[in-house]
């Protein structure tokens, strides 16, 4: 296998890291980095559900992304209300992915939103957003069960997400942006954390590809979510302290 021109393998992924509370002002947070790119997920609790899912007895949970004005050589304007194209794609992605791994029913009538908040980009921000997210929608639901507002952890195994594409004809994993900005093939896989698929995000950027490609392209994949599921376990060993709803 080739060198890739940071020095990786093309199965490496980039040095990554999960830091745990990060912020003590929600029920949940987590600073997630993937290289140079660096995500702040937070998760907020609030004891209600949309109006269309009251008396139900289930759950919602949801998420809000952006990136913050310096988190890229341009400046990014700030979102204005009721955010629309990539953003609001994003945003989608990120709630269906966390609700894949939810059961709706044991989170009771509790809606949690992730907050995903780009400090830093370097390719990849969606998916390094979800892998942050599940930690921080992780602990807001175990300081739910400290207490008393539901029985259990609702979320039933991790979520991870990873960037996969052919950059100059050969399958890599876990794109910067430079990679990521002229692959010919770019794809985003999401995970759960018993190796089944949530998504796959995928397209041609100019060459089509084949079908033993798109199988290399989710091997990829799979081997780095695997390793990412298994840093999410790690963090996550051990209880979080125990905080009072709306801190």
């Amino acid at each position: 296998m080739s060198t890739r021109y940071d020095g990786r393998q093309p199965d490496d992924l980039r040095p990554f890291s999960f830091v745990r509370d990060f912020t003590n002002m929600t029920m949940g947070s987590t600073l997630v980095t993937f290289g140079e790119t660096r995500v702040l997920c937070t998760a907020s609790v609030e004891e209600d559900v949309p109006r269309w899912m009251k008396g139900k007895g289930e759950g919602w949970v949801t998420a809000e992304y952006s990136m913050l004005p310096g988190s890229s050589p341009e400046r990014v304007n700030r979102e204005r209300k009721g955010a629309k194209g990539r953003t609001q794609e994003i945003e989608r992605l990120i709630g269906r992915s966390l609700r894949a791994v939810t059961d709706m029913k044991a989170l009771g009538e509790n809606s949690i939103r992730l907050d995903c908040d780009v400090l830093q980009a370097d390719g990849g921000t969606r998916t390094a957003s979800i892998c942050g997210a599940y930690i921080a929608l992780h602990d807001a639901c175990e300081r739910l069960v400290q207490g008393g507002s539901i029985p259990e952890n609702p979320l039933t195994t991790e979520c991870a997400a990873i960037s996969v594409g052919i950059v100059d004809g050969q399958p890599v994993l876990d794109l910067p942006y430079p990679e990521d900005s002229t692959a010919d093939v770019d794809f985003n896989v999401i995970m759960a954390g018993n190796g089944e698929l949530i998504e796959v995000q995928g397209t041609a950027e100019g060459n089509t590809f084949s079908r033993s490609e798109l199988d290399a392209l989710l091997d990829l994949a799979e081997g780095g979510i695997a390793t990412i599921a298994a840093a999410q376990r790690e963090v996550l060993a051990d209880p979080p302290s125990p905080r009072e709803p709306g801190r």
